[in-house]
């Protein structure tokens, strides 16, 4: 009879536990990786420093200089990605969700991105020929990669099971493909890297929305406006992909990268699409 009431008292101290450490559902977790226009390539103005509690980034790196340590939760206040990025579509794609949400919904973003970088360097196969051959001469990708460890697919991978342990993963924002304009092999490596994500994730095939950003628009005469042709088969190869139009976004100089208000009118539309696909009809 005591061991039995012994074996009791251990298995409720385990089930305290593990509801303790049990996912909220009302914890909703994305995750977003990419290249520059997604880590984040425009200028944090004053606007952008106010952010509510509920928008939490899970900070992928260590930033002393920000007060974040990798693996734990902080207010999502810019720089998202790394120490020194600057303003992501994440920023006001979360930003926009919790506006429209209700209070009792949190959201998380779990970023990684590697500016400059092709697909490639998400494939979890593929990356380290691609670091050793076409990034190797590029030795600030190099060093970008080495801040996730050298392996820019396991750390978000890593990250993500950690935010699993807290939410639910809700949902992947992709901003990619500047680096593999006209590579009509892209959406099938795109497909790829999805499909290992959710199988090593423990989530079923095809079962996460995946929204792709164009790259910047031949309207406003971006440098690689026809990868959005590209971009547009997307959803053909995975069929829960919706494309986020960057019609009417203007760019700085360079013609690739986003100005600061573009960038926030793109995370904005990636959320109006993710609040449409959780049945919340909201105005651009």
């Amino acid at each position: 009879m005591k061991m039995i009431r012994i074996l009791g008292l251990l298995l409720f101290a385990w089930l305290g536990r593990e509801h303790a450490f049990a996912q909220d559902p009302n914890f909703h977790i994305y995750l977003c990786l990419g290249q520059s226009n997604m880590e984040g390539p425009a200028a944090i103005e004053a606007q952008d420093s106010t952010v509510s509690s509920r928008f939490q980034v899970l900070a992928a790196v260590d930033c002393p200089q920000l007060g974040r340590s990798q693996g734990q939760w902080y207010p999502a206040k810019p720089p998202l990605f790394r120490c020194n990025t600057r303003l992501s579509p994440a920023d006001y794609f979360g930003r926009t969700l919790i506006a429209h949400l209700p209070d009792s919904i949190r959201v998380g973003v779990v970023p990684v991105a590697v500016g400059g970088s092709k697909i490639e360097i998400f494939d979890k196969v593929q990356y380290r020929a691609y670091l050793d051959s076409s990034a190797a001469e590029r030795p600030w990708m190099i060093n970008m990669a080495n801040a996730y460890g050298g392996n820019p697919y396991e750390r978000l991978l890593t990250m993500a099971r950690l935010a699993q342990k807290q939410g639910v993963i809700k949902g992947i924002l992709l901003h990619q493909g500047e680096s593999n304009t006209g590579d009509e092999a892209w959406p099938g490596k795109v497909q790829k890297v999805y499909a290992d994500l959710l199988k090593d994730l423990g989530l079923a095939p095809d079962s996460v929305p995946l929204l792709a950003g164009e790259v910047v628009s031949q309207d406003q005469g971006g440098k690689c406006a026809s990868m959005n042709a590209i971009i547009a088969t997307l959803p053909q190869t995975i069929p829960k992909t919706y494309v986020i139009s960057s019609a009417g976004l203007p760019a700085v100089p360079d013609k690739l990268h986003f100005t600061s208000q573009s960038i926030r009118e793109l995370g904005k539309r990636y959320a109006v699409r993710m609040l449409s696909l959780q049945g919340y009809e909201v105005k651009e």
